[in-house]
């Protein structure tokens, strides 16, 4: 990428940080978006997120295959192949025209699915509950764990089948967690109960789960998930922040999980050690 020149992952490397949740769009003379699809991003080039990421300081990165792309890859995947500090995140279905073989020597490390509450809350191109469950077997041999955006209010619900899965699983933007009603609500507990276990993991992203409120509400959620399993917590700016305004700027965001976090062996883990063990 233009402007960072980054580490590959190879056994010793030093690693500065890793960022586990970014899209990218663009250039669209080049990569031209789904026709079929729930939103228009303006473009977010490579260039900007080198220079996202050495803003932050970070050297690594996590790309996720945005819907807006529908079953075209070719943006995420030329990336992946010319970047060796980028890892992936592709979007699959039954019948979807990617194969899941070989996906990991070329960087990709898991497959993202949707399930939230609401009608109509999952973006066309996107991938459901049910694709999880008949990709589980594939997913698994191909080297491959699964990523979740959802929420807590349908988390208690799908709990049983996260726990059963034989790779690990991933839950995107903290679990959609409702910042009013407080950490004992049955779902967060019930994210707590799951990471406790070691199984699934969870990106600390919290801003999406307090627009429009204080922040600072997000604050005991992230300090509750520190407490259940340190081991299991990746950090995730989700730039370039779609359909949020105003736009939150990636340099607080990572300033307020540190400060939120207040430790500097747990701010590693969760910033190097938790990732370079997952992605790397």
């Amino acid at each position: 990428m233009n402007g960072l020149s980054a580490p590959s992952l190879g056994v010793g490397t030093s690693v500065l940080g890793w960022d586990c949740h970014n899209h990218l769009f663009g250039p669209y003379a080049d990569f031209p978006l789904a026709p079929d699809r729930s939103y228009t991003p303006p473009e977010a080039l490579e260039a900007g997120h080198a220079a996202m990421l050495a803003r932050q300081g970070l050297s690594h990165a996590v790309l996720v295959h945005p819907s807006a792309y529908g079953d075209d890859h070719s943006r995420l995947l030329s990336a992946l192949d010319r970047h060796p500090h980028l890892r992936g995140v592709v979007v699959v279905r039954p019948g979807s025209p990617l194969p899941l073989a070989g996906l990991r020597a070329r960087g990709v490390r898991a497959a993202r699915f949707s399930h939230r509450s609401g009608a109509g809350t999952n973006f066309a191109g996107s991938a459901g509950i049910e694709d999880l469950r008949a990709l589980t077997p594939a997913l698994a041999e191909a080297g491959l764990h699964a990523e979740m955006w959802t929420d807590c209010q349908v988390l208690p619900e799908i709990a049983p089948l996260l726990r059963a899965l034989p790779f690990p699983m991933v839950i995107d933007h903290m679990g959609g967690f409702d910042a009013r009603a407080g950490v004992d609500q049955p779902g967060f507990k019930v994210l707590l109960d799951l990471v406790a276990s070691g199984h699934v993991w969870v990106k600390l992203s919290a801003y999406r789960n307090t627009v429009g409120l204080d922040p600072e509400l997000a604050r005991p959620f992230q300090q509750r998930l520190l407490q259940a399993n340190p081991e299991r917590l990746l950090w995730g700016s989700d730039w370039p922040h779609l359909r949020i305004a105003p736009e939150p700027d990636v340099a607080d965001l990572l300033a307020t999980f540190r400060r939120w976090c207040g430790d500097a062996a747990l701010e590693r883990r969760v910033l190097m050690d938790n990732p370079q063990a997952l992605y790397g």
